[in-house]
């Protein structure tokens, strides 16, 4: 791979999305979660790359959606999407949506890697040195812990920033040329809607707790029925509804999370679930 040089402006705009990466989760929202600090550190990319107000707005648009992966593998992904931001750009025939599948596709895998190895593996190695230390009655303890945690965990999220850009900047375009672009989002796609179908099972729980009852016994309880069908058919069909009413029917979301609220209160007390 041929060695890729940042331009003066390239590095200034690298530094500021590294800062302003801090804040990935400074305004979290049920709906976006860390969509905003993504937008923030974006920003100064989007207002080199476009000139009109309109381009700003659909670009920051893009990026104010639901995002979330661990804080050190994030700016990889931040890296990335800003390389296709100059990209789309630059080409009128690029693909947008492309930008959001590649970021919606690497947020499950950087999330799994960042927390094993910086959540599971660092922070414990760190509390194993700084611990001890502790007990002794050592006041530079907490300053061991942070050291050994935060040095390999910012010097990460700074190369992995840089990395992402480079590399985007390199295959992009190679490709675009051979075709594989589109190839490569339908793919992108693909993994982003499996992961948002894991979400959907393992975030949205429903137990049926209505029972066919005859003589007193419990004759066939409705969930482990429902089960037998399609696990988890009740959190999907609740789900799909929700995106029914917000995308075809342009119910607002706090008007969403208010009714799913009272929806569950209500089931709650007649024992529906």
């Amino acid at each position: 791979m041929a060695k890729v040089e940042l331009t003066k402006d390239e590095k200034k705009l690298l530094k500021q999305m590294y800062w302003r990466s801090f804040t990935e989760f400074a305004s979290v929202t049920p709906t976006k979660l860390g969509g905003s600090g993504v937008t923030y550190a974006m920003l100064p990319f989007i207002n080199k790359y476009y000139q009109t107000d309109e381009e700003k707005k659909q670009a920051m648009l893009r990026h104010n959606t639901y995002f979330n992966t661990t804080v050190a593998t994030y700016p990889f992904i931040l890296g990335i999407a800003a390389s296709m931001e100059k990209e789309n750009s630059e080409k009128p025939d690029f693909d947008s949506d492309s930008i959001s599948a590649i970021k919606t596709s690497l947020m499950g895998p950087l999330s799994g890697l960042g927390d094993s190895v910086f959540w599971g593996v660092l922070r414990v190695i760190a509390a194993g040195i700084a611990i001890p230390l502790a007990k002794q009655g050592n006041i530079l303890a907490p300053i061991i812990f942070l050291l050994i945690f935060n040095i390999p965990t910012q010097l990460t999220r700074w190369f992995a920033g840089k990395l992402g850009y480079t590399l985007g900047s390199t295959y992009i375009s190679d490709l675009y040329n051979s075709g594989l672009m589109s190839v490569l989002t339908k793919a992108a796609s693909i993994v982003g809607i499996t992961m948002v179908g894991a979400m959907t099972s393992s975030m949205v729980k429903f137990d049926l707790k209505w029972n066919m009852v005859m003589g007193g016994k419990t004759v066939m309880k409705s969930q482990e029925m429902l089960d037998s069908i399609f696990i988890g058919i009740i959190p999907l069909a609740f789900t799909m509804l929700c995106y029914w009413l917000i995308a075809k029917k342009n119910v607002s979301i706090n008007k969403m999370i208010v009714g799913v609220i009272v929806i569950g209160i209500i089931a709650s007390v007649f024992g529906i679930a």
